[in-house]
């Protein structure tokens, strides 16, 4: 029995997703890169990342660094949904599909469009949760806009619960 190039593909882009996702849950904070910093940057080197699979912060910034990745470009669907099952929790999923459906944009960005950079920093604990700020950077990358949401995390799963656009007025 020989198998289609589609089967073939969609198989590879599956065992990559999950390749992605195993080593997400080892060095989360390796994928945070600084808003504005580029490949070809010469001038310095780039700084150190660090990160924990046992720090709720860490994960948000390892899914949003991943969920960026995955739909830049031409979006990678099969990687996108195995990214929202492993960071999401599933009630929240239904959640998000709901909001997706009502909005006819991208929840996880609360956008139609991909942000070219993002950054997590904490926000809030309290109740058995975490929040996290994402700032997400938009348009020119060297003089960029930018929108906030507010990452909900429960604290004993580490799991993304909820979230929700947030005020950008932070003197950035």
């Amino acid at each position: 029995m020989s198998i289609s190039r589609t089967t073939w593909r969609t198989t590879w882009r599956t065992g990559a997703a999950l390749a992605v996702l195993a080593a997400l849950t080892t060095s989360a904070g390796a994928f945070a890169a600084p808003a504005g910093a580029s490949a070809g940057a010469t001038a310095k080197p780039a700084p150190d990342h660090e990160g924990s699979p046992s720090s709720a912060v860490d994960r948000v910034a390892a899914f949003y660094g991943a969920y960026v990745d995955a739909r830049t470009g031409t979006p990678d669907g099969a990687l996108s949904d195995a990214l929202r099952a492993h960071f999401l929790t599933r009630e929240f999923r239904g959640r998000l599909a709901a909001w997706e459906r009502e909005h006819g944009a991208d929840g996880v960005f609360r956008a139609q469009n991909t942000p070219h950079a993002w950054r997590v920093s904490y926000d809030n604990s309290g109740a058995g949760h975490t929040w996290t700020r994402v700032r997400l950077a938009w348009g020119d990358e060297a003089k960029p806009t930018y929108t906030y949401v507010s990452v909900q995390s429960d604290l004993n799963t580490k799991l993304i619960s909820d979230i929700k656009e947030a005020d950008g007025t932070t003197g950035e």
